[in-house]
């Protein structure tokens, strides 16, 4: 059963747990149970997937229920109206708050599969991409997991400023800041050392709260889900129990 943020006549949310697929792809083609088809058969109506969220990424998931809603809330996300919110756990201390202001090329197709190098697609030009972030948290462990004699991680904020695939977990690797349990973008050694130490088998990015127009009335619809079990466990572990983890 999956867990429903928020639901009316046009729009419906649902906390996205870890390792769900939102829709069927050819990359995962041994799934056989996605967002989609849960919420549907859980509800009993057709939905409208508005946007996406990684397999391993959990948090608020947001689907229509119609198509005129799917195609207004639709532009939304594509002119960046959408404000968005992230939690992620990374290697290193960031700044304390900063943009990240690196644009990035299409390496990927609409499943996630990699264009070869010499594709067409990757030789269209890089598009603008912009994510600020703020650092909410930090810890140093008497730990000697990479070349240092102790491992630094910290907790961030993160609020993209576009949309493009995969942005998050791009620009903290372009940053030296990549997010732990990244099998793509982040550094294996510390990914190792999450699972071997913690039992943290899953890629620490959440999305902590969607802000848009409501399609119907206009007004300031603002949606939230704190961290799932596993993410939670692993801001404890870390001594981060008391940190704020909503927005202002």
């Amino acid at each position: 059963m999956l867990d429903i943020l928020y639901r009316d006549d046009f729009l419906v949310a649902i906390h996205k747990p870890s390792g769900l697929l939102v829709h069927r792809s050819n990359i995962d083609r041994h799934e056989t149970r996605f967002a989609l088809q849960l919420l549907r058969d859980q509800i009993g109506l057709r939905v409208f997937p508005l946007h996406r969220l990684d397999k391993a990424t959990s948090g608020v998931l947001l689907f229509g229920l119609d198509a005129e809603t799917a195609r207004t809330v639709g532009g939304q996300f594509e002119s960046s109206a959408v404000q968005k919110r992230y939690l992620a756990v990374v290697r290193g201390w960031p700044p304390e708050a900063g943009v990240i202001d690196h644009a990035l090329s299409r390496q990927f197709d609409e499943y996630g599969r990699k264009f070869p190098a010499d594709s067409p697609e990757r030789a269209v030009a890089a598009l603008p991409a912009l994510t600020e972030f703020r650092r909410l948290a930090c810890v140093e462990l008497p730990e000697t997991v990479d070349r240092y004699p102790t491992s630094r991680y910290a907790l961030v904020e993160l609020m993209p400023q576009t949309g493009r695939q995969h942005q998050l977990r791009r620009h903290l690797k372009h940053i030296a800041h990549p997010i732990i349990g990244d099998a793509n973008w982040g550094k294996g050694v510390h990914n190792r050392f999450f699972q071997q130490r913690y039992g943290c088998h899953r890629l620490l990015l959440a999305c902590t709260q969607i802000s848009l127009s409501h399609p119907r009335d206009g007004r300031l619809l603002t949606i939230a889900a704190p961290p799932e079990e596993s993410f939670a466990h692993m801001i404890s572990a870390l001594g981060w129990e008391g940190c704020r983890l909503t927005a202002d």
